[in-house]
């Protein structure tokens, strides 16, 4: 069954103009992870590349893609705090390229997310605190993800079964983010 967002991006044109769906995904993660909410209509716009208008032909088109938007974050949001978000469906490891194109791009999009709300997560978890440990670690496992070659020659400079730690690193990402998300909603809350 094909989502609402996956329609849209089926017009060559939009799906030219604005970022995959992988990497849609992996930037409202990003913004469903983030401390402190951001309204979509701060971000919406970084979907197209950050342009005043948006690439869409009508008002109710541009309507469609903001509500399967936010649909995605809602459910997102949900499973993060649950503790039962998952890597989407195509999303997995790979033989030949170590991680599937899909995975690479849902990692840039989660790191180009994180960008906006770096600042919140910097203060709310400075560089000396033990909780910057975990945000550190789940930005280098997003990392790791999206450049996976040098990540393995990293790898293999430390002595490590890089194949194996690969993989490791792959299966840890949901629960290092459901934890991350966990821990920075339990700081926002123990602030106000």
């Amino acid at each position: 069954m094909s989502s609402p967002l996956s329609e849209l991006l089926q017009d060559r044109q939009l799906a030219e103009q604005l970022l995959s769906e992988s990497q849609t995904r992996g930037f409202i993660t990003a913004m469903a992870a983030a401390p402190h909410l951001i309204n979509p209509s701060e971000w919406l716009a970084f979907m197209w590349g950050g342009e005043e208008t948006s690439p869409f032909a009508s008002h109710e088109e541009l309507e469609t893609y903001a509500n399967a938007i936010v649909e995605i974050w809602n459910q997102t949001r949900e499973a993060l705090l649950t503790g039962t978000w998952q890597w989407p469906a195509d999303c997995a490891l790979d033989d030949k390229e170590l991680v599937s194109e899909a995975t690479r791009e849902f990692s840039e999009g989660m790191l180009q997310g994180w960008q906006l709300a770096r600042d919140d997560w910097e203060t709310l978890m400075p560089e000396d605190s033990e909780d910057n440990a975990l945000l550190g670690g789940v930005l280098l496992c997003f990392s790791l993800l999206y450049d996976p070659e040098n990540a393995m020659e990293a790898l293999a400079q430390e002595g490590a079964d890089n194949l194996a730690q690969f993989e490791e690193i792959f299966h840890s990402v949901p629960t290092m983010v459901c934890g991350l998300t966990l821990r920075a909603q339990a700081l926002v809350e123990a602030q106000q």
